[in-house]
């Protein structure tokens, strides 16, 4: 097979392990001698006329990089092609230059591109394809681990592992001072973070987007512990739960190029009211960003160097378009028809929510005096 030109581009939120994906794809292409380069920020270095906005890369680019976060190549969360944010005669306006994109990479020479990213740089992806970028693979990137048609993408391990440390620590004073504490973790429509954090890090309650809570539950399970000794607790909420009959808490509306409200606000939302129906003084804090800093896990490094070699065979083998996917620990190629523009949920019968309603945790939707009976 003659060689090819392949390009790599990261989208979305970063996410520790996106340098591991760069590193692996990187050096199994050069090793069947093909030529890699990597666009910077997002789509953004091939649309603007910036002379580093394409950089080559090599062994010595991506030497020991497979334990850095970030990633060397950028991201942006405004890089959206088909709403991309141009000059008008009141300031940017959002411009559909897809065209523009898939003409200039096919006058580069590419072959094929690496898109890393989370469920909306799959669908952009997806929309590419349709306008005619000739081979995508997708590597499936995000810490809230909702990506479909994979069992677990990488950084979320490393987000759940930074999430339970902080839960751990946080027991000593919450305890210390006998107080409720709320803890804010991302997860706009899938509590993946909040529920293994949860469990893990010995939470009471955990509020996510599947599951509508009502106070009630939550400050009855406040009370059982309080008569049983247990003077303090500690409540994970995913940025995207809700309360029954309630709104999302948003802390940013958006704009036309970052269309997705922003959330945020939902712990100091609940610290509030379970401190007014218990009594007890009731703290908040957000996670937010810490979840995506640092270096990845080990198993986030070793699952993202596994996807970046699996869409290099993807591509040897010339398999079509498609994600990598991990299922059952064997990574496989998946349609990006059936990623695109969906999400993976928790389900309500998984293991872990089971395994956390026999532990006795609260998930805010137990009949009423569910805990008090207890």
């Amino acid at each position: 097979m003659a060689a090819r030109k392949i390009a790599i581009n990261t989208g979305g939120g970063d996410a520790p392990g996106l340098n591991a994906v760069i590193r692996a794809a990187t050096l199994a292409a050069i090793e069947r001698g093909w030529e890699v380069w990597g666009i910077r920020q997002g789509y953004r270095g091939l649309l603007d006329d910036s002379p580093d906005g394409l950089i080559r890369l090599d062994r010595e680019r991506v030497r020991g990089i497979a334990h850095l976060g970030g990633t060397i190549l950028g991201t942006v969360n405004r890089g959206d092609p088909f709403h991309y944010p141009m000059p008008g005669e009141h300031g940017l306006v959002p411009r559909d230059r897809s065209e523009d994109l898939v003409r200039r990479f096919r006058a580069l020479g590419f072959d094929a591109l690496i898109a890393v990213g989370g469920d909306g740089s799959m669908r952009i992806a997806h929309q590419l394809l349709e306008r005619g970028l000739p081979l995508v693979i997708g590597v499936p990137k995000t810490i809230d681990n909702d990506v479909c048609c994979t069992d677990v993408t990488f950084g979320f391990d490393t987000a759940v592992s930074i999430a339970t440390e902080a839960l751990d620590r946080l027991h000593t004073t919450t305890e210390a001072h006998e107080r409720i504490m709320v803890v804010e973790v991302m997860g706009r429509h899938a509590g993946w973070i909040a529920l293994n954090a949860g469990i893990a890090g010995g939470a009471d309650v955990i509020l996510m987007p599947e599951i509508p809570f009502q106070y009630e539950p939550i400050a009855e399970k406040i009370r059982l512990r309080d008569s049983r000794g247990r003077r303090f607790s500690i409540v994970v909420a995913a940025e995207g739960a809700c309360s029954q009959g309630g709104e999302l808490v948003i802390k940013d509306a958006g704009d036309a190029f970052r269309r997705a409200a922003v959330l945020g606000g939902v712990a100091e939302r609940v610290a509030k009211e379970l401190a007014t129906r218990t009594g007890k003084e009731a703290r908040s804090m957000v996670l937010g960003h810490l979840l995506r800093g640092g270096g990845p896990t080990t198993a986030d490094r070793l699952l993202a160097l596994r996807f970046g070699a699996a869409a290099m065979r993807a591509l040897v083998e010339d398999c079509g378009s498609g994600m990598v996917a991990l299922r059952a620990n064997r990574i496989e190629l998946v349609s990006l028809d059936d990623v695109a523009g969906k999400t993976k949920t928790v389900p309500l019968d998984s293991d872990a929510v089971v395994t956390a309603r026999e532990m006795g945790l609260c998930f805010g939707d137990e009949p009423s005096d569910h805990f008090a009976a207890t």
